[in-house]
């Protein structure tokens, strides 16, 4: 059994949760142990975050997995302005900031400000590998976390909806972009601080999260049917 698989991550599992579900009710269908499959994602998503994981089943499949992760995506986020969290989420410890509260068009003005090619310093809470360790890992164990900016594109940013404190935004992006990161510094823009309540990934490349299953409604019978290949 090998192929494409279009998750909607629910909130609350991890990318890897996923991934091992879905390896062990391959393991299953075909008789095997779970560690003879392999199985692998396109990029990872927050435990809190929802959307879009696309799942590369069988050996063929699974090395070419680079060529999914570099592809642009959409997300949706929902940010909280007038707060600053520790990890950018609502898992972080939180901090309050300024009580200012933007106008409509001072957010329109901060989104075009950084739309385009933009200088971005991941996370210290993120899955970045720094000297064969996860940057989370680090920072969990109270160490310095030292990441440096890269560039990122951001292609469009539009503000969906705004009812203060919090703002809905849709993004597309290029690969390597950090949703939260992005959030903070619209944050830092307004002088207000800001953090990631929600965030849902709703497309990769040309695969959308309306061409995914939910976790929940995989089964044994169901998995053939739904696999697809890199051409579909």
């Amino acid at each position: 059994m090998q192929g494409i698989l279009l998750v909607d991550k629910p909130a609350g599992w991890t990318s890897f949760d996923v991934v091992n579900y879905v390896r062990r009710m391959v393991a299953n269908a075909e008789g095997k142990k779970p560690k003879s499959i392999k199985v692998g994602h396109s990029g990872t998503l927050d435990p809190f975050a929802t959307g879009l994981l696309v799942l590369l089943i069988g050996k063929e499949y699974t090395r070419r997995a680079k060529e999914f992760s570099d592809l642009d995506k959409t997300y949706e986020a929902v940010l909280r302005l007038g707060i600053t969290s520790s990890t950018g989420d609502p898992e972080g410890h939180l901090t309050d900031g300024s009580e200012s509260k933007p106008s409509l068009d001072d957010i329109r003005r901060c989104a075009i400000k950084l739309t385009g090619v933009i200088s971005q310093t991941p996370p210290a809470y993120s899955a970045i590998k720094i000297n064969g360790r996860r940057a989370y890992q680090l920072a969990r164990a109270g160490k310095q976390v030292v990441i440096e900016p890269r560039k990122v594109v951001v292609s469009q940013l539009s503000i969906k909806q705004y009812t203060y404190p919090e703002v809905t935004i849709v993004t597309d992006v290029s690969s390597g972009t950090y949703i939260r990161s992005l959030v903070e510094t619209i944050g830092q823009v307004l002088h207000t601080g800001a953090y990631t309540t929600a965030l849902r990934r709703t497309r990769i490349g040309d695969y959308s999260v309306d061409q995914a299953a939910a976790v929940e409604t995989l089964d044994i019978q169901k998995l053939p049917n739904l696999l697809r290949d890199i051409a579909a």
